[in-house]
């Protein structure tokens, strides 16, 4: 299996050439030339099951692979048993939702420190990702792959090592390794080919290259402060980093097959489209 290319989300464009619907997607990226579509439950799981219906039809259609992203406030860190409980919920529920949209991953925010110590929350977080798997067997979901992504404030938990430390508890757990978090986090610190090369020894050196290769994969470029992320940006604005130019080569070399996710503002359907074309041209 090749790299798998889309957006997250739908561009401005998708609405600015008329559509307005979700389901009407997969056959836009398609005529694109994309093939992955990563759709959001990011301000909470608000999908009818009709509408999911619709685009996982839509998806098989034109050969777009589905993903999902969980909502943004999961916090498995938190020992409050209420709060612990909504973030069960969440993840049940965006798993559910993802297998119903014909997809097998869903991406999560694993937690946040608070006013923990960070091996606290680091603790929570472990036993919460248990947790959550034993609930998604118990409703029959336990075939779907939950992505911790990589963070890009200090403040979240989900550095490079703390996420792949969290893929070791359970095989069906993937890495999602969102480049742009990683360089607002180290300050700007993907600069060379051989910076995005320690990315990728580093998930090759925990999980092994075979599950390395089929990682989840988030691109966009990024500013930042001293406090980490402060907003995605485009490609077309040249002066923000990361440059997926630099991680391609790298990509192609290794063999992976992972799916790359573009969360660019506004123009995530077209930059994912430039990736590809970089990709392509290697």
């Amino acid at each position: 299996m090749s790299i798998l290319f889309g957006p997250a989300g739908n561009s401005d464009s998708f609405y600015a050439q008329g559509y307005k619907a979700s389901w009407q997607a997969p056959a836009w990226l398609h005529a694109m030339g994309l093939n992955a579509y990563e759709y959001s439950f990011g301000r909470g799981v608000q999908l009818r099951e009709d509408t999911a219906d619709k685009i996982a039809e839509e998806a098989r259609k034109y050969g777009v692979t589905v993903s999902a992203h969980a909502p943004y406030f999961i916090n498995l860190a938190n020992p409050d048993p209420a709060k612990r409980e909504n973030s069960f919920r969440d993840i049940l529920e965006s798993a559910r939702l993802v297998k119903r949209l014909g997809g097998d991953r869903a991406v999560v925010h694993v937690g946040a420190v608070m006013k923990m110590e960070r091996q606290e929350a680091l603790r929570n977080c472990r036993a919460g990702i248990r947790e959550a798997y034993a609930r998604l067997e118990d409703a029959g979901l336990g075939e779907i792959h939950l992505c911790p992504e990589t963070m890009g404030r200090p403040s979240q938990i989900g550095n490079l090592a703390e996420t792949l430390e969290f893929c070791l508890t359970d095989e069906r757990l993937i890495p999602c390794v969102d480049f742009a978090h990683l360089h607002a986090l180290s300050g700007g610190g993907l600069k060379e080919t051989e910076d995005f090369a320690k990315v990728l020894d580093a998930v090759e050196g925990a999980l092994g290259l075979e599950r390395a290769r089929d990682m989840h994969v988030h691109f966009s470029t990024i500013e930042f402060t001293e406090k980490g992320e402060k907003r995605h940006r485009t490609f077309a604005e040249a002066q923000y980093g990361p440059r997926f130019e630099l991680l391609a080569p790298l990509l192609k070399a290794r063999g992976y097959r992972a799916r790359i996710i573009c969360e660019c503002h506004g123009t995530m359907a077209e930059d994912a489209r430039a990736m590809k074309d970089i990709y392509e041209a290697l």
